[in-house]
């Protein structure tokens, strides 16, 4: 049955499951905005958590995991469930999304810890301490 609980990632080690398991879905779960100018991870998902204009919890965000998961990559019986990974900016909302999913169910949820752009480091710059970019990990921007 697998965990009950959240998992954590470091952004290397996510990438490392993605690459060795092909039915790994990494789901984006920032703002419209932050997914399309701060850039994020090549073949992520997005689908927010929390967005613009009102910044609330995304009262869809449950059922549009579920409609991403249907087919074949959410569950055979021979390998189980495709593990689900979460990234957001720095590992906090990524973390709550994937609570939800875990309470509605889901197994193998993963949070990338560090996220997409990592903590502020002591100038308040992210990207420099930690995070996907910061790995150089491959990622784009529109």
């Amino acid at each position: 049955m697998g965990d009950s609980q959240v998992k954590t990632l470091n952004p290397r080690q996510a990438w490392q499951l993605m690459e060795d398991n092909p039915r790994a879905v990494l789901v984006d779960v920032r703002s419209n905005m932050e997914f399309l100018f701060v850039g994020h991870p090549k073949g992520a998902v997005h689908i927010p958590w929390i967005d613009e204009p009102d910044w609330e919890i995304n009262p869809h965000f449950l059922r549009q995991v579920r409609e991403l998961m249907l087919g074949g990559i959410i569950c055979d019986t021979d390998e189980g469930c495709a593990p689900i990974l979460l990234i957001c900016r720095s590992g906090k909302r990524s973390l709550e999304a994937g609570k939800l999913l875990v309470e509605n169910r889901f197994r193998d949820v993963f949070n990338i810890a560090e996220g997409f752009e990592g903590e502020l480091d002591d100038e308040h710059h992210r990207s420099s301490i930690g995070g996907w970019r910061f790995e150089g990990l491959p990622w784009e921007q529109c």
